[in-house]
């Protein structure tokens, strides 16, 4: 039996994962739950699986006077979970936690011993060197809980990374895919959030509508199996079927296909290297049709700018999503309009400040401390952009 520490465990990730530990009592033992302030729902699992440690991330909860902070909470605060995760003994941990705040708990987690099921694509896209390097230091493994990089994970491993010679991620192109430009100008955070295929939490979904999403997972896929830019390719699939494909050198495609259930992923990441029985994801192929369409890089520049990203220093991956993280927050909040998020993100990518890269050489997990600063840096430029409501078009 594997001990699991579940981070994020209130969220979409978090919910899903759930689900999955309770049809396999038999091969998991949670040991940790976290959440970031819902405590009720914190405390409703605890309930559950009354042995698990439990962690509210909020710091708001350390100042709360004593008959007044929540029951049966163990651990408090963002350093107060590093603390949990470093106690609890866990053999995975699944990090559910949603953007930039789930770098840190990845280090603790590989740190502390645990493998790692990375739900949190931000901790690969900002700082997947030194995730990587500590993984292979510790001699633990990194398991992407994404479907179309478990898709990956699977296909490289049968086929043989050698003998492939293009990456390919499908997208479902987002409640927008049939919008004209113009038409995306007038779209609201409520038609953003109404995914057409995937059930998840607000910031992924609008990154879904935006294609960031696609463009977060070119990066992660870079990361995971180095592979350059020009080898990875996107494609649109609005049946949501097929997650991942690879193309061999002699030029046969191989797929992986199931219905769009992250459980099964889920599932799958924390019974890696091992495929178990699953009851989440099969396919009836009496009722299947497969559509495919070449993306639209003008529509959608967030694509664009992600292999900017890659193609420039170490350091603009985080800032792209660092800036893309506040434009969305701007477009939720609706001080901007949909197509000012990748405009947001080109102004950040441009700016001198990261044009050579500087902060970036960060050699271990004591140095974390620069990549966050340079974090900082990208979101206070985009809040810059935000608030003069200074529009620069996307070159």
């Amino acid at each position: 039996m594997k001990n699991i520490a579940l981070l994020g465990a209130t969220g979409s990730i978090g919910t899903n994962a759930l689900d999955v530990l309770r049809e396999t009592k038999e091969s998991f033992n949670p040991v940790l739950f976290s959440a970031h302030s819902n405590y009720k729902k914190l405390q409703e699992i605890k309930k559950q699986f009354p042995n698990a440690l439990t962690a509210l991330t909020d710091d708001k909860f350390i100042n709360t006077p004593g008959e007044e902070k929540p029951g049966g909470i163990d651990f408090l605060g963002k350093e107060g979970l590093l603390s949990a995760i470093k106690t609890c003994k866990a053999d995975i941990c699944l990090n559910g936690i949603s953007g930039a705040e789930g770098l840190e708990p990845s280090l603790a987690a590989l740190e502390a011993g645990s493998h790692l099921a990375l739900a949190n694509k931000e901790s690969i896209v900002m700082a997947g060197e030194l995730i990587f390097s500590l993984a292979r230091e510790k001699n633990l493994t990194v398991i992407p809980v994404d479907s179309e990089h478990m898709a990956l994970l699977k296909l490289v491993t049968a086929h043989g990374r050698e003998n492939i010679s293009e990456l390919i991620l499908t997208a479902s192109g987002g409640p927008f895919r049939d919008l004209s430009i113009d038409e995306l100008k007038s779209v609201k955070p409520s038609d953003a959030l109404n995914h057409p295929t995937w059930n998840m939490g607000p910031k992924i979904t609008i990154d879904s509508a935006s294609l960031a999403n696609k463009g977060l997972e070119i990066i992660e896929a870079a990361g995971y199996f180095n592979f350059p830019p020009e080898k990875i390719k996107v494609v649109i699939h609005p049946q949501s079927i097929i997650h991942s494909m690879v193309r061999l050198k002699d030029g046969a495609v191989y797929a992986q296909m199931s219905m769009p259930d992250m459980r099964l992923t889920i599932h799958e990441a924390l019974c890696w290297p091992n495929t178990e029985y699953s009851s989440f994801g099969s396919l009836d192929f009496n009722s299947l049709t497969l559509n495919f369409e070449k993306p639209d890089f003008e529509k959608f520049p967030m694509l664009n700018l992600a292999y900017t990203a890659l193609n420039g220093n170490a350091l603009l991956p985080l800032v792209y999503n660092a800036a893309n993280e506040e434009a969305v927050k701007a477009f939720m909040d609706e001080k901007i309009g949909f197509p000012e998020i990748p405009r947001i993100v080109n102004y950040v990518l441009k700016n001198e400040v990261f044009s050579s890269g500087m902060g970036y050489n960060v050699t271990g997990i004591k140095e974390v401390k620069k990549l966050l600063l340079m974090d900082i840096k990208a979101r206070e430029l985009a809040e810059e952009y935000i608030d003069t409501g200074v529009h620069h078009d996307v070159n």
